[in-house]
Order: structure tokens, then C-alpha cells, then sequence
């Protein structure tokens, strides 16, 4: 059973997703996002630098002690429409703080005025660059959430493709992996998840790219070749609609032969993680991949006060 203060998060959060529809204003809707996102705060001690990193605009998290710690290469959420390094940076200095690594959160393109594939463009140039600023791949991580998800393992696929060194590992949080919406979970879920529904999102994918896109396999990575990609943990909420999203990675890539660790939160809904703070839940999944990330990179969680204060 959920936590009450969950249950609140989800009534609450459900009720202003319902004032989003699909022909909602896309600048008033990012608006309202940074405006919501600004009253979440970093970790206590978290350092903000921005940096313009191959042409694309960027902030660094920098819990303390870690100002040479490995790399959280993370891709914000928000339907390749919005969201900004803005919107996450309160979740992502949770992770970093926990997992004792710095993060980096581009600013990549957005639809519909940058459409697929600028975002993605984006998004490995400025991969690129850390490697030729010296930052050794094996001490980098790829994230994302949702929108982001997607654009990671797109990320990752474009890199294997052009024969570039790959990061040591890539944390998924409720990815969105399959833009044709062809996932059993669309209809299973339907009557549970509280924020989305089906058949609104072939309107949102179109914002991204064209229809006969969506099975391409850097804009649906459930239809991609996945062999060859790094160590994965993925994070799913049981009552979303991108739940099989999730799921049908998480076969292929055992499939090919590769190393994944799933898992399926009951009764979470998308990106559950984003209320760390506000429930419980949220806090122990961080701690789950936290805990992943030092046990790959061999790091140590920041400095206690840190800690506590995340």
C-alpha cells in the first residue's frame, strides 16, 4: 500500500494535468513549469554553474566534495517539448548528492521548434565534448526521465553507431521508448494511470516528428538494435501507460545479451521520483539508484551533512 502523503502527491498532481490538454498553449505550459519547478530546491550546498558546452547551453550540480567526481550526464523530461535543466535540477541533486557525482543537464533543442532530430544533435555533441575535455567515459553515467529516457538510449545508439567510446551505464525513469504508443500498457493501464491518456499521444508525438518517424529506432528505441549497450537500470511506475515502454527494453536488451536491472514501483505513476521531498516513495527509489550508480563507479555518497540534507 502507498504512502498517504503519495496519495495526496497523486490527487493533487493528477488534478493539474487535467488543465493540460493536448491543444494547451506549449509557451504557457513551459511557463507554468519553471514556475512550479523554482519552488523545489537543490540539496543544501549543491554548487550551480552554468557553461556553454559545444554551442549548447548547460548547468553543472556540483555537490560538495565532488568537483572532480564523475559525470551524471542527464537529459531533462518534458515530452521533447519542454522542460529544462530548470524543471530537474531539485530531483537530479538528490541523485548526484546520494551517488557522490556531479551532473550535467543540457539544454537541448525542443520540438515543435527544433523537430527530431536537433534535441538528439544535441545532446551527443555535448557528450562528445566531455570526452575531449578529458573526461574518461568509463566515469560518465547517461540519465533520463521520461522524454528524456527516449533521448538517452537515442544518445546511446547514435554514439555506439559512429563507433564512440560509451558511458559506463544508463539509468531510465519511466522512458518514453515507443512514440507509436504500441505498448500493451496503453490499454492495461489505461484506467490507472492518473495523468496521461492514449489516445492523446500520437497529437504529442507529431509535435516531435513526422508520423512515419515514429517506429525509427532513434526516435522508439523499442525498435532499435540494442546490442552493445551498456549496463541499464530502469525505473517504472506500475500504473502508467509507458509501463510496457519500460518492459519491452528491458527484454531486449536481455535478449541481445546485455545487462539490465528493472524495476516496476507498484502503484507509482510517471516519474514518481520528481516528488522526492514530498513522499516517501520518491526517496527510496533515489536511494535505489544511488546506490546502483556508486556500485558501478565506485564512488562514495557526498559529504554527510550533504546527506542529511537530501
Amino acid at each position: 500500500m502507498i504512502s498517504l502523503r503519495a496519495r495526496l502527491v497523486r490527487l493533487l498532481s493528477k488534478q493539474m494535468f487535467k488543465r493540460i490538454s493536448p491543444g494547451s498553449d506549449i509557451p504557457t505550459v513551459r511557463n507554468s513549469w519553471e514556475e512550479l519547478a523554482a519552488r523545489n530546491k537543490p540539496v543544501a550546498g549543491t554548487r550551480l554553474r552554468h557553461a556553454t558546452i559545444a554551442g549548447v547551453e548547460c548547468d553543472w550540480l556540483v555537490p560538495p566534495g565532488c568537483e572532480d567526481a564523475p559525470v551524471l550526464y542527464y537529459l531533462h523530461g518534458g515530452a521533447y517539448v519542454m522542460g529544462s535543466s530548470k524543471t530537474h535540477r531539485a530531483m537530479v541533486s538528490h541523485i548526484a548528492t546520494r551517488s557522490g557525482m556531479r551532473a550535467l543537464l543540457p539544454n537541448y533543442r525542443l520540438a515543435p521548434e527544433h523537430r527530431f532530430p536537433a534535441g538528439l544533435e544535441d545532446c551527443v555533441i555535448v557528450y562528445r565534448q566531455l570526452l575531449a575535455n578529458d573526461i574518461d567515459p568509463t566515469q560518465i553515467v547517461i540519465a533520463g526521465v521520461s522524454a528524456g529516457g527516449g533521448m538517452s538510449v537515442a544518445t546511446l545508439l547514435s554514439l555506439r553507431d559512429a563507433g564512440d567510446p560509451l558511458p559506463s551505464a544508463a539509468v531510465l525513469l519511466s522512458p518514453w521508448l515507443d512514440l507509436a504508443g504500441a505498448g500493451e500498457s496503453a490499454v492495461s493501464r489505461a484506467d490507472h494511470d492518473p495523468w496521461f491518456n492514449a489516445e492523446d499521444m500520437p497529437q504529442g508525438s507529431a509535435l516531435y516528428c513526422d508520423p512515419e518517424q515514429f517506429h525509427d529506432p532513434l526516435v522508439s528505441p523499442v525498435y532499435a538494435d540494442v546490442h552493445g549497450l551498456p549496463p541499464m537500470l530502469i525505473q517504472v511506475g506500475d500504473h502508467e501507460i509507458l509501463l510496457s515502454d519500460a518492459t519491452r527494453m528491458a527484454d531486449k536488451l536481455s535478449a541481445a545479451g546485455g545487462e539490465v536491472t528493472l524495476q516496476v514501483w507498484p502503484d507509482m505513476w510517471h516519474v514518481f521520483q520528481y516528488f522526492i521531498g514530498r513522499m516517501p516513495e520518491s526517496k527510496r527509489a533515489i536511494r535505489h539508484i544511488a546506490r546502483y550508480l556508486r556500485d558501478r563507479l565506485g564512488t562514495e555518497a557526498a559529504p554527510k551533512d550533504a546527506q542529511k540534507a537530501a
